[in-house]
C-alpha cells in the first residue's frame, strides 16, 4: 500500500511537539489573563489545557492531573509517581510532583501553593471541566481555606481558539490523515461488507498515513442506528438498499479535523441528487461567511439561508459546525464544553479559529444527505481543510 507518511515530518511519539519558545508564548499568555482577574495562581485540571502549556503527551489524563500556574514563580505539574519517565523525557517548564495511588492529588497541590507562599492569594480554578472531580475540588477549598477563590473556567480555553502557525501545521496534517481514513471506507463498503470491517479499515489507514490515536473513535453506522448519535459501529452486514454514515478525524499529536460523508447501496433513494446539491450548496454558503468579524450567528443565518430557499424553512439544526483544535478522549471538541456557530451566538470569529463545519439535512422530507468538513476561518472567507468529494457516492 503506498504510504504519504514523512516519519521525520513530525516529533515521534515520547518527545514534547512542542519548542519552549511555543510553550513560553502560551504560559505568557495564560499569566496575562490571571493579571486581569487580579489573580496570584490558577489550577488548571483540563486534558486539553494541560497539554497546551506544557506539552505533556501522554494518555495518562484518565487519573487526576493538576497544573498550578503561579504569576510568577515556576509551574507545578502534580501527576502520578509512576509516570516519571514520561516526564523525565517531555516536561520542559514545570517542576513535577508525583503522587502515589494510594494518596490524594488534591494534598499535594495544597502543599505546594503553601510552600510557595500563595495560599492567602488569590486564587483560579477550573470549574467547568469533567477533570475536576469534586473530592479534589473539596480538598483544595478547604486546604487553601484562607484563599480568596475565582472561577477561571474558559480562560485558557479562549487563548486556544485561534490556532498559531505553528499549531496549523499540525491541523492541516491531521486533515490529510482524515482525507486518508475516509478514502478507505468509501473503497471499502459494499453490500455484504460489516461495519466492523470498514471500521478496521479506517484505522489501518489512519495509522499507515502517520496519524495518532483521536479523541474519538470513528463513527460507522448504517441504517438502522443512522440517527443514533454517538453510536458506532457493529458486526452488521451492509445490504443494498442501506445508507452508510461515516464520521472520524485523523490527528496529529491531538489536533484534530474530522469529517463526515453519507454513502448508499444500491440505487440512491429518490431525492438524494437534488438534496445534495442545497447541502453542498450550504457549506459553501459557510465557507464564504467563515471570515474575521463575522459573528457564528451569522455564519449559522447564512446555512439556513439556503436551506430556506430550497423550500425547507421548516428543518433547522442546533449549529452548523462546532471548533476543534487539541482534544482528549472522550472527545475532539477541545474540553468539557461544544462551541457551536449556532443561531443568536454572539461569538465573533477570528482568523486562525479552526471548525467542523457540517451540512446536514437528514430528515428534511425531501431527501437526506451530510457533507461535514474541517476549516479554517480566514480574512476574507474560509478554507476547507479536507480534500474529498462532496458528491454523493454510491454502489
Amino acid at each position: 500500500m503506498s504510504n504519504d507518511y514523512e516519519p521525520d515530518s513530525f516529533p515521534m511519539s515520547g518527545v514534547n511537539p512542542f519548542p519552549i519558545s511555543e510553550l513560553s508564548i502560551r504560559v505568557e499568555n495564560v499569566r496575562k489573563a490571571m493579571e486581569k482577574n487580579s489573580l496570584d495562581a490558577c489550577i488548571i485540571t483540563s486534558p486539553e489545557n494541560i497539554y497546551y502549556l506544557t506539552g505533556l503527551d501522554h494518555f495518562g489524563y484518565f487519573a487526576p492531573h493538576i497544573l498550578v500556574v503561579p504569576k510568577e514563580q515556576e509551574m507545578r505539574l502534580v501527576i502520578r509517581q509512576m509516570e516519571s519517565v514520561s516526564v523525565g523525557a517531555m516536561l520542559k517548564n514545570a517542576k513535577f510532583v508525583g503522587y502515589l495511588d494510594h494518596e490524594n492529588a488534591a494534598d499535594h497541590v495544597v502543599r505546594e501553593i503553601k510552600e510557595m507562599g500563595l495560599d492567602k492569594g488569590r486564587l483560579g480554578m477550573e470549574k467547568r471541566t469533567m477533570f475536576a472531580p469534586l473530592e479534589n475540588s473539596q480538598r483544595i477549598y478547604s486546604g487553601l481555606d484562607k484563599a480568596v477563590w475565582n472561577d477561571f473556567s474558559d480562560e485558557i480555553d479562549k487563548l486556544r481558539t485561534v490556532k498559531s502557525p505553528f499549531e496549523m501545521e499540525y491541523v492541516r496534517k491531521a486533515a490529510k490523515v482524515s482525507t486518508k481514513m475516509m478514502e478507505a471506507a468509501a473503497n471499502t463498503f459494499d453490500a455484504g461488507v460489516r461495519e466492523n470491517e470498514i471500521a478496521a479499515e479506517i484505522y489501518k489507514a489512519m495509522c499507515l498515513a502517520g496519524g495518532d490515536p483521536p479523541g474519538f473513535q470513528p463513527f460507522v453506522r448504517s441504517t438502522p442506528t443512522l440517527g443514533m448519535e454517538h453510536v458506532t459501529w457493529s458486526d452488521r452486514k451492509l445490504e443494498k438498499g442501506d445508507r452508510l454514515f461515516i464520521e472520524m478525524s485523523g490527528a496529529a499529536k491531538h489536533y484534530h479535523a474530522p469529517m463526515g460523508r453519507m454513502f448508499f447501496l444500491g440505487d440512491m433513494p429518490k431525492g438524494t441528487m437534488e438534496i445534495s446539491k442545497v447541502c453542498i450548496d450550504a457549506f459553501n454558503s459557510v465557507i464564504g461567511s467563515l471570515k474575521e468579524g463575522n459573528r457564528a450567528a451569522d455564519v449559522y443565518e447564512e446555512w439556513q439561508k439556503v436551506v430556506d430557499a430550497a423550500g425547507l424553512s421548516h428543518y433547522t439544526r442546533h449549529h452548523c459546525g462546532y471548533m476543534v483544535g487539541i482534544g482528549f478522549p472522550p472527545g475532539w471538541v477541545g474540553g468539557s464544553m461544544v462551541v457551536g456557530l449556532r443561531r443568536y451566538s454572539d461569538l465573533v470569529l477570528k482568523e486562525g479559529m479552526v471548525f467542523h463545519i457540517l451540512s446536514w439535512l437528514v430528515g428534511s422530507g425531501k431527501g437526506d444527505y451530510l457533507v461535514t468538513n474541517a476549516s479554517v476561518v480566514g480574512k476574507d472567507r474560509g478554507e476547507v481543510l479536507i480534500d474529498f468529494p462532496m458528491e454523493p457516492k454510491a454502489k
